[in-house]
């Protein structure tokens, strides 16, 4: 096993468990869809959460296969992994009591959830521009995450203080499109820059 596949079995295993709380979220809440209102709110979050985990977890084999593994480099994966899963923990309530909406949940809960990818996304970032600061190309992989990081808090941080509904569908529901269109296209072209989540991981496969 080599030094990167150590660490990211770490990080896969820390955001692989963020996933299994909103599936876990999920599942609970369909089990008891006859005693509580499930809407569509929560499951929209929820399925957006997801997709940006998995989008993080793209992006940090692409971008950090090249480095020395260090144990800084293990804590900041610690720190983005943690950052997601307590995202992951709020998207659902723990106790479900009959009658319950889970509307009102996701109001009392929403802001924190999104306020926290976004520091996600921050810190992830701000490792990424370490990681390239001083390498072939680093400079514009680092232009192209910071333009990336930019376009995300357009639509994620409006999402997060929204009071209506449908303002939230259309940010969050936009970014999900995106998400899902890069999936499809990547999975249709392999070898093109939709092969990942950020468009830039050509650039940093090239700087290699």
């Amino acid at each position: 096993m080599s030094a990167f596949e150590f660490f990211f079995s770490f990080y896969g295993l820390v955001l692989g468990l963020s996933v299994a709380v909103i599936a876990t979220g999920l599942a609970t809440a369909i089990q008891h869809r006859k005693k509580i209102r499930i809407g569509w709110l929560t499951p929209l979050l929820a399925l957006f959460v997801g997709l940006d985990i998995a989008s993080f977890w793209d992006s940090a084999w692409v971008n950090f296969r090249h480095l020395p593994f260090s144990y800084g480099m293990l804590i900041a994966g610690l720190a983005i992994a943690l950052v997601y899963f307590i995202a992951a923990s709020l998207v659902f309530p723990h106790d479900l009591d009959d009658g319950q909406s889970l509307d009102d949940h996701f109001w009392a809960n929403k802001k924190v959830v999104l306020m926290l990818t976004i520091m996600a996304n921050l810190i992830g970032v701000a490792v990424v521009a370490i990681a390239n600061m001083g390498r072939d190309g680093g400079m514009t992989i680092i232009q192209g995450y910071l333009i990336n990081l930019a376009l995300y808090a357009l639509l994620v941080a409006p999402a997060a203080f929204a009071r209506r509904a449908r303002l939230f569908a259309v940010l969050i529901g936009l970014h999900v499109v995106i998400y899902l269109v890069i999936a499809g296209l990547s999975v249709v072209f392999p070898n093109s820059m939709f092969a990942n989540a950020y468009a830039e991981a050509p650039a940093a496969e090239a700087a290699r």
